[in-house]
């Protein structure tokens, strides 16, 4: 068994699907982790009509920070950062939540804001391709909220977070079970359209000049549902989201989790990323090519320069 010896960055992450527990030893990269754990989760299924976290999902969360803290335990990493995702944070009884999980597990999940999310989402995205990627724009459409971040260093200077994730939008916007009508739609559509065009100001003309990166599962599962494949450059285009939601919301959901890149965990909500993603692009240009590294990467990387000022190691190299 693996033992890391001496310092290293970890971060639990526990969202709506699973808890991952991801190990970075100084000069590492998420490209080659030096330890990871999963536990399966299904939040989506514990959350009631007013957005209350069910007795069964707390126990479920609390048995997977469990197992992900003594697998680091056991492999000797001494300090994990307990991240809990929107799924958590955005429960009516999140702060309830919290305190029974610690009582449960002796560890107090954490919350970053959602500005901080996009500022690390966009710390993935720059480490991912580099200084000689440019001015980028990164969209992460998450299960609760959706991220923008923009920069042309390695901190971001544009940052906002909005209540538009994929799972929010389908709950307080699209009928609980297919068909969904076209007008539906539209209202979904143009609510997110004046959304984004609210948050992004005065500074949307300062944008245009931005590669877009799309720092999601969401948006990487369109990329598949669109025809791209892992191993190639994956891209994202306007006019083939807006092909397919018609076709999505005319699917019931045991239909949508047969298509390419469309998990059955998020088959219910496929419809309403896409049509989120169909907005987004429709602002910020008509295309996007998908990086794999997000929020929990620019968080790893960020613990893991932490690291590095006090041990004076070689930082993570950039993928790109």
């Amino acid at each position: 068994m693996r033992r890391i010896e001496g310092s290293a960055a970890a971060v639990l992450d526990v969202g709506s699907f699973s808890a991952r527990l991801v190990v970075l030893e100084p000069g590492g990269s998420p490209l080659d982790p030096a330890l990871t754990h999963q536990t399966r989760l299904r939040l989506d299924r514990e959350l009631d009509d007013d957005g209350r976290l069910s007795k069964c999902g707390i126990a479920a969360i609390s048995q997977a920070v469990s197992s992900g803290m003594e697998f680091a335990r056991e492999h000797g990493v001494k300090d994990v950062f307990p991240l809990a995702t929107s799924s958590i944070r955005d429960a009516v009884n999140s702060r309830d939540a919290v305190q029974e999980i610690a009582r449960e597990t002796g560890v107090e999940l954490r919350f970053l804001s959602g500005r901080r999310e996009a500022e690390l989402t966009y710390v993935g995205a720059r480490r991912w391709y580099g200084a000689s990627g440019g001015p980028l724009l990164a969209l992460d459409i998450g299960g609760g909220t959706v991220e923008l971040s923009a920069g042309a260093g390695e901190q971001a200077t544009f940052a906002r977070s909005l209540p538009l994730g994929a799972r929010s939008v389908t709950r307080d916007w699209l009928p609980a079970e297919p068909p969904v009508r076209s007008k539906q739609v539209r209202a979904l559509r143009d609510h997110v359209l004046e959304e984004v065009a609210a948050a992004l100001g005065d500074v949307q003309a300062e944008l245009a000049d931005h590669q877009v990166v799309g720092c999601s599962k969401v948006l990487r599962q369109l990329a598949r549902l669109a025809g791209d494949r892992p191993g190639k450059t994956r891209e994202l285009h306007l006019d083939d989201v807006r092909a397919w939601i018609p076709r999505l919301s005319a699917m019931p959901f045991a239909r949508r989790a047969q298509l390419p890149g469309i998990s059955r965990q998020r088959a219910q909500q496929a419809l309403g990323g896409a049509v989120v993603a169909e907005a987004l692009l429709t602002v910020t240009g008509g295309k996007l090519t998908i990086c794999p590294w997000s929020t929990r990467d620019g968080l790893l990387l960020t613990l893991l320069d932490q690291l590095t000022d006090a041990t004076g190691k070689q930082r993570s190299r950039p993928a790109a």
